[in-house]
């Protein structure tokens, strides 16, 4: 699977190294099922009134799930089974999903009032938006990173 050049453009740019388009677009992919688990986590939590350690384990789960399930959806497509396409997304969204989850969440415990905002409040929305845009800034490099060494989400390159 290693070294497999998609026809989508995001082909690595040789000798070990990957373009700064690969591994943004590795991250956006990332970024999107981490997005939709860490906001619906969040929002439940803080609608739910759990504690805040409740609310960020919650959205870290759901993160997880997320992330996994839009990596596990593509490869199973290309005929992988469930368990293949499981060990894929682990190989694949683990690392990049770890670092945008200590991110993101670092983020949004340092605002001030962020955790304690409510979903009618800006400062809950815009914490939340903040936390996720730095976390996509400090996972591209770490991508690039993984990419260019044939790891992360260059384990689903051949499967696309």
């Amino acid at each position: 699977m290693h070294g497999h050049h998609e026809a989508s453009g995001h082909e690595h740019a040789g000798h070990g190294t990957t373009t700064w388009s690969t591994a943004a677009t590795a991250t956006l992919h990332c970024l999107t099922g981490c997005a939709i688990g860490e906001v619906l986590g969040m929002v439940i939590g803080t609608a739910a009134g759990f504690h805040n350690v409740g609310t960020i384990v919650l959205s870290v789960v759901l993160a997880f799930v997320f992330g996994y399930a839009l990596t596990m959806r593509g490869v199973v497509r290309s005929g992988l089974t469930l368990r293949a396409a499981f060990k894929v997304a682990l190989a694949a969204d683990t690392v990049s999903i770890a670092v945008m989850e200590i991110i993101d969440n670092t983020v949004v415990v340092a605002i001030p009032g962020a955790m304690d905002a409510q979903l009618d409040q800006w400062l809950f929305w815009g914490a939340l938006a903040l936390s996720l845009a730095l976390a996509f800034v400090v996972t591209t490099p770490v991508n690039r990173w993984m990419i260019s060494r044939g790891l992360g989400h260059a384990v689903v390159h051949g499967l696309h």
